[in-house]
């Protein structure tokens, strides 16, 4: 029986958030906008960073940046969306650059350290090229309601 994490090689988005940096499951990826492209009509709060308009499609925007680091700033002129599909549809998720496509092997992929028991959401710690990412299970994530902002590291 295999203890690894993946069962077989996967491909993940990379992305910035905090410094650090972070990858969630490429398949999951409908589209890559600019922040200052995507038509935001409603903002909400700091997570919920309200609700926008792309391709006709209304979504929810979450903005990663305020979840997971520790301090951000408002959007900058490269800031990135991912618009994901998750089971409740799609969502827009704002980081603060997209750094490309990882594809990793099983044993590329081990456990987080310190990772918390209630961050299911975390799939473990990917190793490419003298790079440390840490992957997200964005569906898992986004069925995730917090009460306050997270932190990973």
């Amino acid at each position: 029986m295999s203890n690894h994490i993946l069962a077989a090689p996967q491909q993940f988005l990379g992305f910035t958030l905090g410094g650090l940096d972070y990858g969630l499951d490429y398949s999951a990826v409908q589209e890559l906008k600019a922040y200052r492209s995507l038509e935001r009509f409603c903002s909400d709060g700091e997570i919920i960073g309200g609700v926008a308009l792309s391709r006709g499609v209304i979504m929810p925007v979450m903005d990663l940046r305020a979840a997971f680091a520790p301090v951000f700033a408002l959007p900058e002129p490269d800031t990135d969306v991912v618009i994901v599909r998750v089971a409740a549809g799609v969502v827009g998720v704002v980081v603060e650059r997209v750094t490309g496509v990882v594809r990793l092997r099983p044993e590329q992929v081990v456990a987080l350290p310190g990772a918390q028991r209630d961050a299911d959401y975390l799939i473990g710690l990917g190793l490419a090229k003298g790079r440390r990412m840490i992957l997200i299970d964005i569906a898992r994530l986004m069925s995730v309601a917090p009460a306050e902002p997270r932190q990973v590291a």
